[in-house]
């Protein structure tokens, strides 16, 4: 549920931003979401204690700039090829921390990080290098840092929910949206983004604030019940519905070297996961 909430959000989501700037995008789905998790929080949030609140409010500060910039990379990149490269950096970053804090990765995992390297060069492949015709929404070096960006964040989110005890309940989500959506509002404020859209954008933001709430709670009560490395293996798989929904709704075309690099980027984070 969790993957597949993260996976139709990051669609809708970066569908929106192709036709409005991505914080004015996060700016609805973010506070809705913060609304939606206080009214799930009320009965069910658990212990309200000083660590539910630091920990909470830590994750929503990864979670604002990594949505932010996901967001963005997808109203301008090709989604099929920006969400699965992200997922990739999303299972890598705890693994790194990992390492930093004593731990020793197994040889699978490390076996991960290289097939993660080797999805990075191919999926990288623009169609115009075979003779296609060019997209108009390419992987540039733009979009290539908001794509880091964004997986550097959302893997820290990981790491630093990991610290919160399982006692708090929902309540650090109800935090961490608290502090996402403080940041990204002051970021659409300085950038000239704070206007509330209308239409199709609106109705899509809604609609992300809706699945990201599921996907959120999904995954807490996924890592509170279960291994972190089975949960981890399919939270991280979230980028196949997103590809999917490219492909079939926007008619995104990939190059067999594209398609062999997302399989090798699925390939690694189940990897890196299970390692």
């Amino acid at each position: 549920m969790a993957a597949l909430g993260y996976g139709v959000s990051d669609f809708v989501g970066g569908y929106a931003s192709r036709r409005v700037a991505a914080l004015r995008v996060v700016i609805l789905s973010y506070p809705l979401a913060l609304v939606l998790l206080t009214i799930l929080a009320v009965p069910y949030g658990g212990e309200l204690s000083r660590a539910a609140v630091l920990w909470g409010l830590l994750a929503g500060v990864g979670q604002a700039f990594g949505v932010w910039w996901f967001y963005a990379a997808l109203g301008s990149g090709p989604i099929s090829v920006v969400s699965p490269l992200t997922s990739v950096l999303v299972a890598a970053v705890p693994v790194g921390f990992g390492v930093a804090l004593g731990e020793r990765p197994s040889a699978l995992a490390l076996v991960g990080v290289a097939v993660a390297l080797i999805a990075v060069v191919m999926v990288s492949r623009q169609a115009e290098d075979l003779g296609g015709d060019p997209s108009p929404h390419r992987f540039t070096v733009k979009v290539a840092w908001l794509t880091v960006g964004s997986g550097i964040a959302f893997g820290m989110n990981f790491v630093i929910l990991d610290q919160v005890p399982p006692s708090a309940g929902l309540w650090p989500l109800v935090f961490g949206r608290m502090a996402a959506t403080t940041i990204v509002i002051i970021a659409a404020l300085l950038t000239a983004n704070f206007v509330l859209v209308r239409g199709t954008p609106l109705r899509l933001a809604v609609l992300a604030g809706v699945l990201d709430t599921v996907a959120n709670v999904a995954t807490l009560l996924a890592l509170h019940s279960s291994l972190l490395s089975l949960t981890g293996v399919l939270v991280a798989l979230y980028p196949a519905a997103t590809v999917a929904l490219a492909v079939a709704v926007l008619r995104e075309s990939v190059t067999r070297s594209q398609v062999v690099g997302m399989i090798l980027a699925f390939a690694s984070v189940a990897l890196i996961a299970a390692g």
